[in-house]
């Protein structure tokens, strides 16, 4: 992919899972990576130790996406780390799998704060020094949760709202910040990231969800995320990439 050396980017969540193979397959493009986390503080040291190690400056930041001025502080503690950003992840996000009846106030307002405000005001904050340095490129993780109802989310009710929030949300920015900055999402599907691997009945049985048959790995978010960063996408904006194994076809 080209035209991405010596950019700058900020991916947040990327201690570990789908996070950490977005900031290390941008290293490995040239691109010098801000690392944030809000508790893996040893996952973002490591991935950035490893993106260091492939020779960009790398550095991690510790910040709640839910809290606005931690939101503004994060950016601006990359931009003052590694002198402006060119490119923004918003990954950072919370899953809960709650009974509709038995979600309470604060859990519906820390899941949207968390996944909805923050990608917000981390993009506003981030395309402020964008469109001074030129231009740049804001890509949002949503979820396949936030493109359609099915079974699999019937548990998640704050979170799919606010999956979906951030789909128009990247439309709606996509259209205001053009033409200097692109902003697209990314909808994944079942993907294993989590610290343990799914077992195989569990992996069987999501697969099958999928037309292509699979489950997906962090790596093909990564590899989302690289394209859509990249001069090879500079025509594509205001776009929602599923990357989902055929769901969204059916949907």
């Amino acid at each position: 992919m080209s035209g991405l050396d010596n950019k700058v980017a900020l991916v947040t969540g990327a201690g570990r899972g789908i996070g950490r193979a977005i900031a290390l397959i941008l290293a490995r493009a040239g691109v010098h990576v801000a690392v944030h986390h809000s508790r893996s503080q040893e996952g973002a040291r490591e991935v950035a130790r490893q993106a260091a190690a492939l020779g960009v400056r790398s550095v991690t930041i510790q910040g709640d996406m839910a809290d606005v001025g931690q939101v503004r502080d994060v950016v601006r503690l990359a931009e003052d780390a590694l002198g402006g950003l060119d490119i923004l992840v918003n990954n950072a996000g919370v899953f809960s799998t709650t009974p509709v009846f038995d979600v309470d106030e604060a859990l519906w307002d820390r899941v949207l704060d968390t996944n909805l405000k923050g990608p917000f005001f981390c993009a506003q904050a981030a395309a402020r020094g964008m469109l001074e340095r030129g231009g740049g490129v804001i890509i949002n993780i949503a979820s396949g949760g936030g493109l359609s109802a099915r079974p699999g989310y019937h548990l998640a009710a704050p979170y799919t709202a606010s999956k979906a929030g951030l789909v128009m949300l990247t439309r709606y920015l996509a259209l205001v910040l053009a033409p200097k900055i692109r902003v697209n999402a990314i909808a994944p599907g079942v993907i294993d990231s989590k610290p343990r691997p799914m077992s195989q009945a569990v992996r069987e049985r999501l697969a099958a969800l999928a037309p292509l048959g699979m489950v997906g790995e962090p790596s093909d978010i990564a590899q989302a995320v690289l394209f859509l960063a990249s001069e090879e996408a500079r025509f594509i904006t205001g776009q929602v990439l599923a990357v989902d194994g055929g769901i969204a076809a059916g949907r």
